[in-house]
């Protein structure tokens, strides 16, 4: 890669890890649903923008079924779970557990595609696994009541992912992926925004947690999807998926650094063993991975 290349790809990987702080800071004033909303419309609105400037807005009608389903699963829906489990959990360990996402891929593209799993993905995920019981079983940082519900959330939040990037792969190959960015998003906030009225509304929202709703939206999300969109043409899908081992790393730095989270035994023992079994399975299978427009490697 060219040091551009690399340079692009650390400021992804530091975007979609500061995803997971952003959320656990602006979680609490926003509450789960609203957050998630305000997070898809405002990214749709900056890319439609950006469509604007270069008049190049893409055809919506072709395809919005699949725009649809691209937008629940790979954004309304984890960015979701992703919110309320960070009322719970810190925004590190969130992180990590998204790095589960390869393995709910591969096995959804083995139930859907037929597509074979080698014994060094199985080892990969079984590797994985481990590294959730680790990383869970022995956490410090909340009560054990909602320590399950939290894990589960997260881990449904990277399954959503898993079924993004196969349904992408089988029948969204040929549409330019900013339209996929743009429209998803457009389709996520379409999704929430029924559920809006029925949830509590924002509460006091101070300044920071302004200021983290509009950095997760806009840098961890529409400039985010620009970076990977370049990286994805410039080096490659295979390469550009790497990016899933950097963010459980910056994750956990900027939990450390901006949220005094700490970083314990567990910690560190879950992300190697996870982070260790995504290598496996991505090496096994390097075209099953995320879909290409995920954004918090979330990506939440």
């Amino acid at each position: 890669m060219q040091p551009r290349d690399v340079a692009r790809l650390l400021v992804l990987a530091g975007l979609w890890g500061g995803s997971f702080a952003f959320m656990r800071v602006g979680v609490p004033g926003f509450g789960p649903v609203w957050l998630a909303f305000s997070r898809v419309a405002l990214a749709f609105l900056a890319l439609f923008a950006l469509a604007l400037a270069r008049r190049d807005v893409p055809p919506l009608a072709a395809h919005w079924r699949d725009f649809l389903v691209v937008g629940v699963a790979n954004s309304a829906l984890p960015f979701a779970l992703f919110c309320f489990a960070e009322q719970y959990v810190g925004a590190a360990i969130a992180a990590i557990l998204n790095a589960t996402s390869p393995f709910f891929a591969a096995a959804v593209g083995a139930l859907w595609l037929k597509e074979a799993l080698p014994l060094r993905t199985l080892g990969g995920m079984a590797l994985g696994l481990a590294g959730v019981a680790v990383l869970v079983g022995w956490s410090p940082q909340v009560p054990a009541g909602m320590m399950l519900p939290a894990t589960l959330a997260c881990l449904g939040a990277a399954l959503c992912y898993g079924v993004a990037s196969v349904y992408v792969k089988r029948r969204m190959a040929a549409v330019p992926s900013f339209a996929i960015a743009l429209y998803s998003q457009l389709a996520a906030a379409a999704v929430l925004a029924p559920a809006l009225p029925f949830v509590p509304g924002p509460g006091p929202l101070t300044p920071l947690v302004l200021g983290n709703a509009l950095a997760l939206a806009l840098a961890s999300t529409a400039l985010a999807y620009l970076l990977y969109f370049r990286l994805i043409a410039t080096i490659g899908p295979a390469r550009a998926l790497t990016v899933t081992f950097l963010i459980p790393v910056f994750g956990v730095l900027w939990g450390f650094l901006f949220l005094d989270e700490p970083v314990a035994a567990n910690t560190v023992c879950g992300c190697v063993l996870i982070l260790g079994g995504t290598w496996l399975a991505l090496r096994a299978a390097p075209r099953v991975g995320r879909a290409r427009t995920s954004a918090d490697q979330g990506p939440a």
